[in-house]
């Protein structure tokens, strides 16, 4: 069961167009998309994925994935499989990544965000107009 698990998760993900595949520093495979790592594997019990700070809290309060386990108060995340029921969640995580809007390519699919993660434009974490009303600058 554990060799189905990786294996039908690196045969998805590196099936991308521009996706490459190589060995991790840390052990395990990674996923690389145009010089920037999607995340890896570690054999078939566990993901791990950049993704900047909002996004990650966003996974983690939805309960799509945990903080990083060595390096929980950065933008990675952990995804700790279990079973071969968890493979599409894992898959669902590297896609976002691939899909990000820093992604450069023009020759692919149409790119979409995945239902599950909303748009950022209604967070209350950071509102530029009210921090540009609130902090007034004198220039004399």
């Amino acid at each position: 069961m554990a060799g189905r698990i990786h294996d039908a998760i690196v045969r998805e993900v590196s099936g991308w167009p521009g996706v490459t595949t190589g060995r991790h520093r840390f052990g395990g495979i990674e996923f690389r998309l145009e010089g920037r790592e999607l995340g890896h594997l570690h054999g078939s019990r566990l993901a791990d994925l950049p993704f900047p700070l909002l996004v990650r809290d966003d996974l983690v309060a939805a309960g799509r994935a945990e903080p990083h386990h060595i390096h929980p108060d950065s933008g990675w995340v952990s995804y700790f499989i279990q079973n071969e029921t968890d493979i599409a969640q894992v898959v669902a995580l590297f896609r976002l990544n691939y899909e990000r809007p820093w992604r450069t390519r023009t020759d692919g699919p149409e790119l979409s965000r995945p239902s599950f993660i909303g748009p950022y434009k209604g967070s209350n974490r950071f509102n530029s107009s009210t921090a540009v009303r609130s902090h007034r600058c004198r220039f004399d």
